[in-house]
């Protein structure tokens, strides 16, 4: 009698994340809030663009080229102590009750940062953020990749505007990843501000915070960090300039500008310009400006914090239990702190 024969079994297709845009222009022309908002910062009498818009797709890139830099310590810093601390870090978020968090990563860019800490925190869903809506999805993919089980949920969004995030988002056990010292971004109010935003049961209903700051050092080491001297930071900053043109309709020439990094000591930050060369003018669909020759758009500050500062700020947002890993020079912290 011949043997039945076995049916091949069926390989099961691999999971894909789920992506959610919630910041898409339309394809016929800028959206009419970011129209207003960049054309309000150009009229202004001190002229500005907001960081937020250097991450379109060549932004990103360039960005991930700009943590690899020699100047560039705070992205190597970082990961210094994250290598040497993460099982710290997974025992003190069990600590706070939290076994299998939502973890949201804030700005997740590549999303290399959060794939190593997936595998020491276990988290039950993963929510890469980021306003680089197609580079973000790309990330996600290669994330589902190395964890086939895990529950994806892109989404493409500015969260530097409103922090409440679509229901595909599980709500219990939030953990918020921000790494970077992408905080520093916003001024101390603003980034109370947010911070009580995460704390907020209405919005980010967050359990905890996992948080890359940088930390004061001298001014020197600062400036080159903002300025290298391959020009890889002037070239992120120029083509803020092509993604304005992109969503406003204006005809900046890159050309015409010059980087300009600058540590404020007083303010504790570094200040990021483009400045005019000589004197010019910017058009825009409604509107235009004058630019003398070294005027400046004030593009980025990126604000420095010891570690007291920090903490004060975290209780002062509504966070309680606070713990903290610095690298043996000090330059850089990276705390945890739990609602």
């Amino acid at each position: 009698m011949n043997a039945p024969l076995k049916r091949p079994k069926l390989a099961l297709a691999p999971a894909s994340p789920q992506f959610i845009n919630c910041h898409q222009a339309s394809a016929q022309g800028p959206a009419p809030d970011v129209a207003h908002e960049l054309a309000e910062g150009l009229n202004a009498v001190a002229a500005s663009v907001a960081p937020k818009y250097f991450y379109d797709a060549l932004g990103s890139q360039l960005f991930e080229t700009i943590t690899q830099l020699d100047e560039y310590y705070p992205t190597r810093t970082e990961a210094g102590i994250f290598d040497t601390a993460y099982r710290s870090i997974a025992e003190t978020v069990a600590g706070a009750g939290i076994k299998q968090p939502c973890l949201i990563d804030l700005g997740a860019g590549n999303c290399a940062k959060a794939a190593k800490l997936i595998p020491y925190l276990k988290p039950k869903q993963y929510v890469p953020v980021d306003i680089s809506a197609d580079f973000l999805r790309d990330a996600a993919e290669q994330v589902q990749t190395t964890f086939p089980a895990l529950d994806i949920v892109g989404i493409g969004m500015d969260f530097s505007a409103e922090l409440a995030l679509p229901p595909q988002v599980q709500r219990r056990d939030r953990v918020f990843f921000y790494p970077g010292s992408s905080l520093g971004n916003f001024s101390p109010d603003q980034a109370l501000t947010f911070l009580q935003q995460m704390v907020d049961p209405a919005q980010g209903a967050a359990r905890g915070l996992l948080l890359g700051i940088d930390l004061v050092k001298d001014k020197t080491t600062l400036e080159a960090a903002y300025d290298d001297a391959l020009g890889v930071t002037a070239a992120f900053n120029k083509n803020l300039l092509r993604h304005v043109n992109t969503l406003l309709g204006s005809d900046f020439d890159v050309r015409q500008w010059r980087h300009l990094a600058l540590f404020n000591e007083t303010e504790s930050r570094i200040e990021m310009y483009l400045q005019a060369q000589r004197n010019l003018m910017v058009h825009w669909p409604g509107g235009e400006r004058a630019f003398r020759g070294g005027e400046r758009i004030h593009t980025e500050n990126s604000c420095k914090y010891t570690v007291a500062s920090m903490t004060a700020l975290l209780r002062r947002a509504g966070f309680t239990q606070i713990s903290y890993w610095t690298d043996p020079k000090d330059w850089f912290a990276v705390f945890w702190a739990s609602v």
